[in-house]
């Protein structure tokens, strides 16, 4: 039997704060980039999280769970590492396309922890389930489009 707890509310709150920090790493990406495809891509991901967000902080208040609304510091330590690697790259596209594999990497990981470690209801497992594999489908699109910058 699932339950929902205060450890799921929190590692869902978690998930919730990386969602926010990727939509924003991407609106700067899309921001700091020149080529269309590219802007154009960054700029439909961050809509895509902010998507995710909503449908989390949904599920999260669904089980009568706080949302924590912060933004991590090492969120904003990345973007701002972004934004130096912008200035400093001979080839900043490229290395912007790096910066959003790696973060897609570490969401990935982050679901797949929740999904595999915890005892979720049937709505919040499918949830999780779909976000990740949207984000391990965007992973190939974003490996693609680096071979082609």
């Amino acid at each position: 039997m699932s339950t929902y707890t205060e450890k799921v509310g929190s590692q869902l709150n978690n998930i919730l704060e990386r969602t926010y920090d990727a939509e924003k790493g991407y609106l700067k990406a899309a921001e700091n980039v020149a080529n269309s495809n590219l802007k154009s891509y960054f700029k439909k991901k961050a809509q895509e999280r902010y998507d995710f967000g909503h449908a989390l902080k949904s599920e999260i208040k669904q089980f009568n769970q706080d949302v924590d609304k912060g933004d991590s510091f090492a969120s904003k330590a990345h973007r701002s590492w972004m934004d130096v690697k912008e200035w400093f790259s001979a080839d900043s596209e490229e290395a912007m396309l790096e910066e959003a594999i790696k973060g897609e990497k570490a969401a990935i990981e982050q679901y797949e922890e929740v999904l595999d470690e915890t005892n979720l209801p049937p709505s919040t497992e499918t949830l999780l389930t779909q976000q990740k594999n949207k984000i391990v489908g965007g992973l190939k699109n974003i490996v693609k489009l680096e071979d082609l910058a």
